[in-house]
């Protein structure tokens, strides 16, 4: 199990209530489970959300196959409006 830092942007920011925090998961699939379990608000957000790991892009992989590591920093980033 790895510790990381969870990053909130916009939206996702004002959901979870912090910009920031330390959580600890061994993949991004537990990792979302964690920080959206009595959190309905942020659950609706991350759902619709795009991550970085180590400011590299998720895409469409499935989170289960996404390792996590110690120090490692998620960003959550909901879609955002303008272009």
């Amino acid at each position: 199990m790895a510790t990381v830092i969870v990053r909130y942007w916009a939206a996702a920011k004002e959901a979870a209530g912090v910009a920031e925090e330390r959580s600890e998961a061994a993949t991004l699939a537990e990792l979302m489970t964690k920080i959206t379990s009595n959190r309905e608000g942020l659950a609706r957000v991350v759902s619709l959300s795009s991550f970085l790991v180590n400011g590299d892009p998720v895409g469409r992989r499935a989170h289960e196959t996404i390792v996590l590591t110690d120090g490692a920093t998620i960003e959550v980033l909901p879609p955002f409006a303008g272009g």
